[in-house]
């Protein structure tokens, strides 16, 4: 019976099963609740198990033939007798009722429920009839909420879902980076994060300059601290500093804010309007305009003079091939570089910027994604650490496509909460733990501390405006990464494979890495560390691209490894000659003609 989301008058019946045992008259009373809402065949075993009645006799033809057998072979009737009160303890022995006891009481259940249950129908029937016939009832008003629901949930009167913003601007965007007015959208991006680049370097000169200025004002008090000034005097200083801050912060941030909304909506609306524009055959001048503008652009991206130097950045590519029987073929590449490097836009930067720019921008809505994996801590915010970097790079450039990282990080802290709330509720008995240990001191720092992750959890962050990625994993991790004794069972590891999964299930085909499970080298971080934990994420990573011609039928895809800046020439070519030794790389074949 389908269950009634909703309010349901319940009423409580008695069941009476009478049954023999022996030379005893039996009676079950069992107290029901009336609709009942599980199943008659999970109930029916709660009573036998409550009421110690023996569960094997439920088949009884099988039970009888071998007690036949035993009692044939058996020269002794004791020996036999025994057995059968051995089999049923609670019961004097009667073979009729012992075989069909648990059979007789199923049915008789059955029948119960689905008599009663009719006769509540028929009487909520001529019930609702009665007041239908005496006037209580709008006949009209009954009538609509029927055809309403009936066409609400009938297929055929369902109405066709409407395409939404969102997915318009995404199909003609997609139309049009595809076709010669693509250098005109880039150029047109361009512009608007030059724009907003030189905003945010205002920004940071004011900022600056508040910061000396308030450096100065404390050094002339505590220069005078102990002769005009007080302690008192200093943290009010120090107080009115902060706020002033804050204030400065906050008035560039809501500019900012502001900016990007109306470029974002003037872009939207453009790009629609040269949409239509390009559809009328009529128009000519827009093909016209579209050319200038290229000519523009490719005189623009081809400088003289380089404006800038990029740090030198070392890189292995290799092809390989995994799989037993049907092998798939994969890219490989490690790469020594800053993880933002990936998400920076260059201001003044040579035609290979362009093209990055273009090649993102091409496979914005398809099926060959860039993700990238961000090792964060267990707070879902912006504030600190490489989160705060990457968020500074994120506002760089405007996002045309999806909402801001700040946006979408509420959105996942709800997601989270509501998550957490209903595992909460499921939890109606305490976890056992494994080995004897207690889980109460994590269930209660889970429980304190429900908007934070945990290691191995991660939430995913959607972008248009990085250099080289559309997708963001961001990887809870904990200080057990820096250790030297992870196993392939660490929390991180697992988020790696979860990762892995979602990529296959998501059209991502080119993912990069952190190599050593960390973005910065320290000193505990030796030679033999970072070989042994790349030796490590080398053979898990190996295996979960295994797993993924069962996930996703072997697709080729690209997998790079990333490597801190900071580590030597030495470590990064030590690190290159092992990967060959535990992939299977493709060996180059050379063709000689016979002399």
């Amino acid at each position: 019976m389908k269950k009634n989301k909703g309010k349901v008058n319940t009423t409580e019946k008695e069941f009476v099963f009478g049954f023999r045992a022996g030379r005893n008259d039996c009676v079950l009373k069992v107290p029901l609740q009336f609709p009942v809402q599980e199943n008659v065949s999970d109930l029916h075993g709660r009573l036998m198990l409550l009421h110690k009645i023996p569960c094997f006799v439920e088949n009884g033809n099988e039970i009888s033939n071998k007690l036949n057998v035993i009692k044939f072979k058996t020269k002794h009737v004791d020996i036999f007798n025994n057995l059968v009160s051995f089999i049923h303890p609670h019961i004097p022995f009667c073979t009729n009722t012992l075989l069909y006891l648990g059979l007789e009481l199923r049915s008789t259940l059955s029948m119960f429920i689905e008599s009663e249950t009719i006769q509540d129908y028929d009487r909520e029937a001529e019930l609702a009839l009665q007041r239908l016939t005496t006037g209580e009832v709008d006949i009209n008003q009954l009538t609509n909420t029927w055809a309403k629901t009936y066409s609400e949930t009938t297929l055929e009167h369902a109405r066709p879902e409407e395409p939404s913003w969102d997915e318009d601007f995404a199909d003609v965007y997609h139309e049009l980076i595809h076709s010669p007015a693509s250098d005109t959208l880039l150029n047109l991006e361009h512009n608007y994060f030059v724009s907003v680049s030189e905003l945010i370097s205002e920004r940071d000169m004011e900022l600056k300059k508040l910061q000396e200025r308030q450096a100065t004002e404390m050094d002339k008090v505590m220069q005078e601290l102990g002769k005009t000034m007080t302690d008192q005097d200093v943290n009010a200083v120090a107080s009115q500093h902060f706020d002033a801050q804050q204030v400065l912060e906050n008035k560039w941030a809501n500019e900012l804010k502001q900016v990007t909304h109306i470029q974002k909506q003037e872009y939207q609306e453009w790009v629609i309007k040269l949409h239509q524009d390009m559809q009328n055959p009529n128009n000519s001048t827009i093909n016209e305009e579209i050319k200038m503008q290229q000519s523009q652009l490719t005189e623009e991206s081809e400088p003289r003079v380089r404006l800038y130097e990029e740090q030198r950045q070392l890189e292995e590519s290799f092809t390989i091939h995994l799989g037993a029987q049907l092998k798939t073929m994969h890219n490989l590449r490690l790469v020594r570089a800053d993880i933002l490097d990936f998400c920076k836009h260059r201001r003044h930067g040579s035609r290979g910027t362009k093209l990055r720019r273009l090649q993102t921008a091409l496979s914005l809505y398809s099926s060959s994604l860039c993700g990238l994996v961000l090792l964060v801590d267990n707070r879902v915010n912006s504030y600190s650490g490489i989160k705060r970097d990457f968020a500074t790079v994120s506002k760089e450039c405007t996002d045309f496509h999806f909402p801001r990282l700040e946006e979408q990080l509420q959105v996942v802290q709800q997601v989270m909460l509501y998550a957490r709330s209903q595992t909460s509720k499921h939890k109606d008995q305490p976890e056992v733990p494994r080995n004897g240990s207690s889980c109460e001191d994590k269930n209660q720092n889970v429980e304190k501390n429900s908007s934070n992750i945990l290691p191995g959890e991660f939430y995913i962050s959607r972008h248009s405006n990085l250099s080289e990625v559309h997708i963001v994993f961001h990887l809870c991790v904990d200080d057990n990464v820096r250790s030297g004794n992870i196993t392939a069972r660490e929390p991180a590891i697992m988020g790696l494979r979860n990762i892995l999964k979602v990529c296959c299930t998501h059209d991502v085909t080119n993912i990069t890495i952190p190599l050593l499970l960390v973005h910065d080298m320290s000193e505990e971080m030796t030679i033999p560390w970072c070989l042994r934990r790349a030796e490590l994420v080398f053979k898990c990573v190996k295996g979960f691209m295994m797993e993924m011609a069962s996930w996703d039928g072997g697709i080729s895809r690209t997998v790079q490894f990333l490597v801190p800046q900071s580590i030597s020439e030495e470590m990064f070519y030590q690190l290159s000659n092992m990967l060959p030794q535990i992939f299977r790389v493709s060996s180059t074949l050379t063709l000689t003609s016979k002399r």
